[in-house]
């Protein structure tokens, strides 16, 4: 395609673990984002953006494919995503791009299309059906660690200990220390990744449109950080952590977040630091804090890289931009790190997109709900497709355009699964089934309600008064109505948007009429 009948390229940017109330355009009183900032001042923001699921692998099978997981039924890091099921990379491929990826997609592939002996089915980490791998840089970082060893970097403690603070000889310490890596801030995960993308881009022909995705792991823990970011924030600064007087009171609150709480280990986010992350200090959560925000000033210094790249490219003004993270990061909130369970801080991610064709709105904020199922229909939208009306997700392509779209969602909703298949750990703890081990959100401006299988007690919260999630007002007589409403309501939402690939099809004496979801797996 040529002139004017030619497509936009497209970026989609994932960052892992990017709380969305951490980038200054959303106002956060200490995180300082200027690159991600140009970008809303050029795009639209999302203030009110959600993820679908948790971890890594549910919450992008989300992102990918546009449907809940009660559809794509990815409940684990592991889980098989269905084969059948279209995706982000097969439907823009069918539109003549080579979607490639710079990262990873943590995609586990359909064991019924491969040989029992494929090494693909011993990883949870494969590459999402569609792309065209251009640099891989899943959990092992061995290519990165290859790059660090040729600029003299001595690379041989592997992931994570190559992320060890080098203190006392590279010994962790039980307390949170700032101190740095052995690799600088021009040889970071993100930092890698930035350049191969400037390579790539380098190569790609003017007049043909292109679809990239750079997949960044930061700011995912292990936490740690070159200088300077590692002290840019001083750890006094920040807003209070949203929880309870002490974490046996967060604990004794449901029994849900008792098993949470215990799973916490510090060596997921310190490596070779033994000990549970609920008996860290305040000092120490707000050390390890200031070095997350260190995190996302370095990714944000990446970003502004690739906004140089393509503008250097010629391209800034033929491409639509997608910047968001798969899920978020507790941080301290409830005496947790990570991500999974129902709080919000979880689950409420960066989003900003931007589309060089609709100036008018530059700089837009919007405060609706939205959700990752909106980036697939979103995207086909933006390049001239209908979506197919089976996906779960709704364009935003009206936000973008200046409209506001009629009936649109006044709830936010996602779901998680803390079934453990490989041990039953979490079946044995609540003696019930694996199938029973889920839970599932309804979030208004006002009221969320959390609905738990196998018997587990609700919870309900009313955010105008109690934004920390700390008062269940489940079994307050004067709120049941209220609980029952919002039960309700997620009942309706889980019947509304069942799977639909089929349900808009029938076969008649005339043949079939309706939609047929064609699925564009292999």
């Amino acid at each position: 395609m040529t002139g004017k009948s030619r497509r936009p390229n497209v970026l989609l940017i994932t960052c892992d673990q990017w709380r969305g109330d951490c980038l200054s355009s959303a106002g956060h009183p200490v995180v300082k984002t200027p690159n991600a900032d140009a970008l809303a001042a050029e795009g639209v923001l999302f203030r009110r953006h959600y993820g679908g699921a948790a971890p890594c692998s549910p919450a992008r099978a989300c992102l990918y494919t546009g449907l809940y997981q009660m559809n794509n039924r990815v409940c684990r890091n592991g889980t098989p995503l269905d084969a059948r099921h279209g995706n982000i990379a097969l439907y823009v491929r069918s539109l003549g791009y080579d979607p490639t990826l710079f990262g990873y997609t943590d995609v586990s592939l359909d064991p019924r299309r491969l040989a029992p002996g494929d090494p693909r089915l011993q990883s949870y980490e494969g590459v999402l059906p569609g792309f065209t791998v251009r640099q891989l840089l899943p959990e092992h970082q061995k290519q990165w660690l290859s790059w660090l060893k040729q600029r003299g970097i001595d690379a041989s403690a592997g992931s994570p200990d190559i992320h060890r603070p080098v203190n006392d000889g590279g010994k962790a310490d039980a307390r949170v220390s700032n101190a740095p890596p052995v690799y600088s801030r021009d040889e970071t995960p993100a930092a890698f990744l930035t350049g191969e993308f400037s390579r790539w881009l380098g190569e790609q022909e003017r007049d043909a449109p292109w679809f990239a995705h750079l997949s960044f792991i930061s700011p995912h823990p292990p936490f740690v950080v070159p200088e300077p970011y590692n002290t840019l924030y001083d750890p006094a600064d920040g807003p209070a952590f949203r929880r309870a007087a002490s974490w046996q009171a967060e604990a004794q609150s449901h029994p849900y977040l008792a098993y949470e709480l215990g799973l916490q280990k510090r060596t997921k986010f310190r490596p070779g630091v033994a000990g549970k992350v609920h008996d860290w200090s305040e000092d120490d959560f707000r050390r390890i804090r200031a070095i997350y925000y260190g995190m996302i000033s370095e990714m944000d210094a990446q970003l502004g890289r690739i906004w140089q790249t393509v503008k250097a490219a010629g391209a800034w003004d033929d491409t639509i931009i997608v910047l968001t993270s798969d899920h978020a990061e507790m941080m301290g909130d409830h005496f947790m790190l990570g991500k999974g369970g129902y709080f919000d801080g979880s689950y409420h991610i960066p989003l900003i997109i931007r589309d060089p064709r609709q100036g008018n709105t530059a700089g837009a904020s919007i405060d609706r709900f939205t959700e990752a199922v909106d980036i697939v229909p979103t995207l086909l939208d933006l390049l001239g497709e209908d979506p197919p009306p089976h996906l779960d997700g709704h364009s935003l392509k009206p936000f973008i355009e200046g409209e506001k779209p009629e009936g649109w969602r006044d709830a936010a909703h996602w779901e998680f699964d803390f079934r453990s298949i490989a041990n039953g750990e979490s079946e044995r703890h609540f003696g019930i089934a694996s199938r029973q081990c889920n839970l599932a959100v309804i979030r208004t401006e006002k009221f969320k309600y959390v609905h738990f299988g196998g018997g587990l007690p609700p919870l309900l919260f009313d955010l105008e008064r109690d934004a920390g999630e700390l008062n269940n007002l489940a079994a307050d007589p004067t709120h049941l109505i209220v609980r029952l409403e919002f039960a309700e309501r997620l009942l309706a939402w889980r019947a509304e948007h069942l799977d639909q690939s089929l349900a808009l099809a029938e076969l008649t004496e005339h043949g079939v009429a309706g939609y047929v979801s064609k699925g564009t797996g292999t």
